[in-house]
């Protein structure tokens, strides 16, 4: 686990600027549409308030909770971090371990959040995969200093409608970097070992963001 703090850095921290929980109720909206118009959503939430521009970790956890986490899916996120020890866990593990991984990156994104500031996203054209029912939405993250960040997504289309499942920062993806970090765990303590490792981190974050 030493080294979450380094991948969460490189992988997650700009993740946040395209994952909303606004449901639409009457009609599926196209993939590329949901990320444009949920970024947006996202940026200016973050740039206008300003308990969360005065640091409030209450606040950004509230944003993370009602605009972020609807929109993913966590539990296939979660299977495919844990390849092939996915299918030996049991269904009490499996639920566990899906829900301290979503924990996890809660605790990221709010961090994140409170980082935004003048970035813009621009969108590049989306990727279709085979049956029309996964593709790769991706984008640039343009900033104010500095080059443009590389900022992809994977969605996949559900009876709920699109939901993302992975996020590509500079090149690498998010699931694939966790299945080097879940592997190792595992080797070392099993499925209940990386479940307890996930607890851990949570617990010290927790504590963090309440002080």
């Amino acid at each position: 686990m030493k080294n979450f703090k380094q991948l969460f850095a490189a992988v997650v921290t700009l993740g946040v600027l395209s994952f909303s929980g606004h449901v639409v109720a009457a009609e599926v909206e196209a993939p590329e549409a949901l990320v444009k118009r949920i970024s947006q959503e996202v940026l200016d939430i973050a740039k206008a308030d300003k308990a969360i521009q005065n640091g409030s970790q209450q606040r950004v956890l509230q944003v993370v909770e009602e605009k972020i986490l609807p929109s993913v899916d966590f539990k296939k996120m979660t299977a495919l971090a844990a390849g092939r020890f996915w299918r030996n866990a049991t269904p009490e593990q499996q639920q566990a371990l899906t829900t301290q991984f979503r924990s996890l990156l809660v605790y990221t994104y709010s961090g994140a959040i409170s980082q935004v500031r003048d970035q813009k996203v621009e969108f590049l054209p989306m990727r279709s995969m085979p049956a029309d029912v996964d593709v790769e939405v991706r984008s640039r993250v343009l900033q104010s200093r500095g080059e443009p960040l590389q900022l992809n997504y994977r969605l996949e289309k559900t009876e709920a409608g699109w939901r993302i499942y992975d996020v590509n920062v500079l090149g690498a993806w998010l699931v694939e970097t966790y299945k080097s970090t879940f592997a190792a765990e595992i080797s070392r303590g099993g499925v209940d070992g990386l479940i307890k490792a996930l607890t851990d981190k949570n617990k010290s974050l927790a504590a963090k963001s309440s002080s």
